[in-house]
């Protein structure tokens, strides 16, 4: 039996765009949660040279492939901890608490974000892709083999 991942990289709004540096930052990751608003469907068969990917689909993934490849929201299990996966935070639709999730990965605002509520961690990793607005370009990492976790946004621009 292998071992839970700890290791996971956290990435979204690649918008059809993903950097080396992205690549580089998301490398050891034993798991990879993909956020939505992929773009294009060459990013995850790349992503997964690196790690396991659960990526949903976000508002720009309109296309044929990402409606049949992503779904709205995912489930990603890394051992004991219960990750939900949706594109806009905005749009959740369940109680994390009630529903068993410790954490809660989403996206598409561009701007990366920790925060806690009623024990659940909430997490943005930003954005990856192309430049909007001033935004840093980001992405996370987040280590859950440490207590408490540990969480690092990584600049790819101070790579």
């Amino acid at each position: 039996m292998s071992k839970a991942p700890t290791k996971i990289g956290l990435i979204s709004d690649t918008h059809g765009l993903l950097r080396e540096e992205a690549l580089t930052a998301l490398r050891g990751s034993e798991l990879i949660v993909h956020a939505g608003d992929v773009g294009d469907p060459g990013i995850l068969p790349q992503l997964r040279k690196i790690a396991p990917v659960v990526a949903v689909r976000g508002n720009v993934d309109t296309e044929a492939w990402a409606r049949r490849e992503l779904p709205e929201t995912a489930v990603a299990q890394a051992g004991d901890v219960s990750i939900y996966v949706l594109h806009d935070v905005h749009t959740l639709d369940l109680d994390p608490v009630a529903a068993g999730f410790q954490i809660v990965v989403s996206g598409h605002s561009h701007k990366y974000l920790r925060s806690e509520k009623d024990g659940v961690l909430y997490i943005n990793p930003g954005s990856a892709g192309p430049r909007r607005f001033t935004l840093p370009i980001t992405v996370a990492r987040l280590d859950l083999g440490t207590t408490p976790w540990k969480l690092d946004f990584v600049d790819l621009e101070k790579l």
